[in-house]
C-alpha cells in the first residue's frame, strides 16, 4: 500500500503543463502543437488588425476634414497625388483620375458615360479597400469555430489512451487514470484558448469593417452627387 501511495504522489507531482505536453501521445501532441500555433497566429492577426483599423479611421477622419474644409477638388487632388492613399482618399483619387482621363473624350462625345465610369471606379476602389481590411478575418472565424472540435478530438483520444492504460495495467487507482485524463482535458483547454479570442475579435472586426464599408459607400454617393452637379453644369 505504501508503494502505491508513493507512486500516486509521484505521478500527481508530474502532472504539470510541460509534462502533459511532452508525455502526450503523438496524436494529442500534434493537436496541442497545432492549436498553440493557431492561437499565436490568431493573436498576430488580432494585433495587426487593431493597428490597421486604427490607421484607417484616423486617415478617413483627416481626409473628411480636408474634403469638407472648402478647398477645391483640384487643390485637394494635387495635395494627395504624391502621397500613398488609403480609405476615403484612395476612392477620391481613383474617381479624380478617371474624371481627368475622361474629360477629353467627354468634351467630344458628351458627358453621358462619365458619371457611370466614375461610379464604377469608386465601387472597384471600395472593394479593394475592403478586401485588404477583411483579409485574414476568415482565419479567425475558422479557428473560432473549428478549434473547440479539434481540441475535443484530442480529448477523446486522450481518454481512449487512458482506458487502454487502465486495461493494460489492471489498476484503476488515480495515479493511473489522472495523467491521461489531464492530458485529454488540456487539449480541450488549448482549443478553447485559441477559439475564444478568435471568435470575439472576429465579431468585433467584422462589425468594424461593416462600419468602414458604410462610410466609404456614403462618401462615394456624396462625391458622385458632386460630380453629377458639375457634369450638369458643363452639359
Amino acid at each position: 500500500m505504501e508503494t502505491i501511495s508513493e507512486t500516486a504522489v509521484t505521478k500527481a507531482a508530474e502532472i504539470s503543463l510541460w509534462h502533459l505536453v511532452m508525455q502526450a501521445s503523438w496524436p494529442v501532441f500534434f493537436v496541442m502543437l497545432g492549436l498553440a500555433a493557431a492561437s499565436i497566429w490568431c493573436w498576430a492577426i488580432i494585433f495587426n488588425k487593431y493597428y490597421t483599423f486604427r490607421r484607417e479611421h484616423a486617415a478617413n477622419d483627416r481626409f473628411e476634414q480636408a474634403f469638407w474644409s472648402g478647398q477645391s477638388l483640384e487643390d485637394l487632388y494635387r495635395g494627395l497625388g504624391g502621397r500613398p492613399s488609403a480609405g476615403l482618399a484612395s476612392i477620391f483619387l481613383a474617381a479624380m483620375q478617371e474624371w481627368k482621363q475622361s474629360q477629353g473624350a467627354a468634351m467630344r462625345a458628351g458627358f453621358a458615360g462619365v458619371q457611370k465610369r466614375i461610379e464604377k471606379v469608386m465601387d472597384v476602389a471600395i472593394q479593394k479597400e475592403m478586401s485588404e481590411l477583411e483579409s485574414n478575418l476568415l482565419f479567425l472565424a475558422t479557428i473560432g469555430s473549428a478549434a473547440p472540435f479539434i481540441g475535443l478530438f484530442g480529448t477523446v483520444w486522450g481518454i481512449m489512451t487512458s482506458f487502454q492504460g487502465i486495461a493494460n495495467s489492471g489498476q484503476t487507482n488515480l495515479a493511473v487514470v489522472a495523467p491521461g485524463i489531464a492530458e485529454a482535458l488540456f487539449a480541450t483547454a488549448i482549443g478553447l484558448v485559441a477559439a475564444i479570442p478568435a471568435t470575439i475579435f472576429y465579431n468585433m472586426y467584422s462589425a468594424d469593417a461593416a462600419k468602414v464599408q458604410s462610410r466609404l459607400e456614403n462618401f462615394a454617393d456624396e462625391f458622385s452627387a458632386i460630380i453629377s452637379r458639375q457634369l450638369d453644369e458643363r452639359a
